[in-house]
């Protein structure tokens, strides 16, 4: 179907979401939200919050609305060829050109607007243009409490800066290809949605202030040929850039009051906000690509949306977003961290959008998203109630989540629990990484053995190292990635998992056991089973540093290991690092256990790994993780495991 043969076909509908629309301002605030934000200001506790916020905009003022000559690049491309860091900007050094630096070795690149991957500029202009955004929305935001007319001045200027600029920026992607995915002020219309958002706002906020002309030219010239155009004519299915283009979309429809683009925002069967929420978040409240960092980025994509839609009488504050709020708070480490699962680092759980789903939920479990935050955020401010609920502070205790596929052991109390993660789950679609049967540990108040998690796109170890099996805790078979798979849950108890990566090689079986005999002992059975020979490299990364490593041969075995050498063991061994952790291996079938140092923050940034290897159709891995480094006995013979002279139990029964 043509773009215009689809809005017809939503204009067809019953009815008309447009039809009975409030007046302005009706996306960030209502009429009433923006009374209850004026009595909040006089409080002591909210002045000095307020009064930065406007001093904020007040600096913008004086100065002339100086818009970038082009569209931005891609930030993920703001990365060092040469060791994937993130670069820093450092002096101006022409009108629109900066020195950038690579923080590992302090060179100092510059751009080349020719080339998308090193179009460096561009990637600092985009900063440029979002900020412009932001600025349009909280000069709206002063505008509507003060009723000052310079600050509705300030942003129809910024508006008509754009109305007179944005169809003269080139459409670009990030490859800086002229085609539909790219954008005009940005080069996706991801980026482009999430700078249109705060500017659409920003134009709610002091739309009864413009002319009938100031509204014609911002709306032909800005507004519908990006949220219409640009955004809406890239269409995606289930996915965390849908949301944003949705929200995008659908703050422009509620803002002209136009109902094709309301409804392909909500109602689009296959990528409206409704079909986001019935497909893409699983029954245990978790975002379908299984990474934090998406999962969050949703949450902010959504929320503009749904508060436009409840000032405008649409209830969008359904269950499943009640549960995506609700699942972080179940699923993070002691330390309020969420693990770096898939495409994300490390997230935080106190996150400034609990203060909304608090107002809008009273979900007790909420409360831990809000403890300990001193409440001098925009949602505590604008959304945020004046009591702010207690957290409560004992441990969740060992918990599965069978749909996102997290098995969670957990021993002991605080931020010094002992806290374990399998991941057996779905993939993530292409945010996913292939590592059934990965797990992290978290034990005295950090992560002993991590996951890389991701760093940005335009960085060759994204999918050099990242995305690949041997940069996991996990199975690697034949020197090759495992395949996109789903495991299953086997068996689950307070003290125990047992977790079945599913098919991640053909022919290959791969079952894991981990048992938290207590805070500070994790025994590891890995049972592999394969219809014909191969090669197993069970993979392991500890945060740390090796210490009197057994003597071994160098080794010339993966790329970007550093520092590999390899001893042959039937008897067993023991891998110390110093001051941490230790592994112990138990003896039985030869193995060549492999050391070396892999990737971290950057190819300069080393993380102790092991990889012990064995060839046949089958073999069965028993080993162990000391937290504090203790030696253990460990022993696996016909009669069961024995540890430290006792034998292993699950539920009573005795673990083989």
């Amino acid at each position: 179907m043509t773009r215009s043969g689809f809005l017809l076909a939503l204009l067809s509908a019953a009815s008309l979401h447009a039809a009975n629309l409030p007046e302005h301002p009706r996306l960030l605030f209502s009429s009433e939200s923006i009374a209850r934000l004026k009595q909040r200001i006089e409080q002591p506790a909210w002045s000095p919050q307020w009064k930065a916020l406007r001093s904020g905009v007040d600096a913008g003022l004086g100065t002339p609305v100086e818009l970038p000559p082009r569209g931005a690049n891609w930030w993920h491309w703001y990365v060092c060829p040469r060791h994937g860091a993130r670069l820093t900007t450092g002096k101006q050094i022409a009108p629109w050109q900066w020195e950038h630096i690579c923080p590992v070795d302090r060179e100092v690149l510059r751009g080349d607007s020719s080339r998308p991957d090193r179009d460096f500029d561009g990637c600092v202009i985009s900063g440029t243009h979002d900020r412009y955004a932001r600025e349009a929305q909280r000069a709206g935001i002063v505008y509507q409490v003060t009723r000052e007319p310079r600050y509705a001045a300030r942003v129809r200027e910024i508006l008509l800066a754009y109305a007179g600029r944005y169809l003269t920026y080139p459409l670009h992607t990030t490859r800086g290809q002229a085609q539909i995915g790219g954008g005009h002020v940005h080069s996706q219309t991801l980026d482009e949605s999430v700078w249109l958002i705060p500017l659409v706002q920003g134009a709610d906020l002091v739309w009864d202030t413009l002319s009938e002309d100031d509204r014609r030219t911002i709306t032909e010239k800005l507004l519908l040929p990006a949220a219409r155009d640009t955004i809406l004519a890239h269409r995606m299915g289930i996915h965390n850039i849908q949301n944003w283009k949705n929200s995008a979309v659908g703050l422009t429809g509620l803002l002209l009051g136009d109902d094709a683009l309301i409804r392909a925002a909500i109602d689009d069967p296959d990528r409206g906000y409704r079909a986001q929420m019935a497909r893409g978040v699983l029954p245990d409240g978790t975002w379908f690509e299984g990474a934090w960092g998406y999962h969050f980025y949703t949450l902010s994509a959504v929320w503009p949306l749904t508060e436009a839609a409840r000032n405008c009488g649409i209830d969008l504050y359904g269950e499943p977003l009640k549960k995506m709020f609700v699942a972080p708070v179940l699923l993070a480490m002691p330390n309020a961290m969420l693990p770096a699962f898939n495409d994300s680092t490390e997230v935080s759980i106190r996150n400034d959008l609990y203060e909304l789903a608090w107002a809008r939920y009273h979900e007790p479990a909420l409360a831990r998203g809000l403890a300990g935050s001193a409440r001098r955020n925009d949602f505590a401010l604008w959304f945020g109630e004046d009591q702010p609920p207690a957290a409560a502070g004992a441990s969740a205790g060992s918990r599965n989540f069978p749909a996102s596929g997290y098995a969670i052991l957990e021993r002991g109390e605080g931020e010094q629990a002992t806290w374990l993660c399998v991941k057996y789950g779905p993939h993530g679609g292409g945010h996913g990484h292939p590592d059934k049967n990965n797990f992290i540990l978290y034990a005295r108040g950090r992560v002993l053995f991590p996951d890389p998690g991701t760093r940005p796109y335009g960085s060759p170890l994204h999918n050099e190292w990242d995305k690949i099996t041997l940069a996991h805790n996990t199975l690697v078979v034949d020197g090759a990635s495992q395949a996109e798979a789903t495991g299953k849950l086997v068996d689950f108890g307070d003290d125990f998992v047992t977790t079945d990566a599913g098919n991640i090689y053909p022919g290959v079986r791969f079952v894991r056991t981990a048992v938290m005999v207590d805070k500070d002992l994790i025994v590891f059975v890995d049972r592999v089973t394969a219809d014909k020979p191969h090669t197993f490299d069970l993979a392991v990364h500890v945060n740390g540093h090796w210490s009197q490593l057994p003597p071994g041969e160098p080794i010339d075995v993966y790329k970007h290991l550093k520092d590999a050498s390899i001893r042959h063991v039937s008897a067993g061994i023991a891998l110390a690092t110093a001051g941490g952790p230790a592994i112990t291996l138990a003896a039985g079938e030869p193995t060549d256990v492999i050391t070396a140092t892999g990737v971290g923050k950057s190819t300069e940034d080393r993380v102790p790994m092991a990889v012990f290897r064995r060839t046949g159709a089958s073999a069965t891995y028993v080993w162990a993780v000391s937290i504090d480094g203790a030696p253990v006995k460990l022993e696996a013979g016909r009669e069961g495991i024995r540890v430290n002279g006792q034998t292993l139990k699950t539920r009573g029964a005795v673990v083989f």
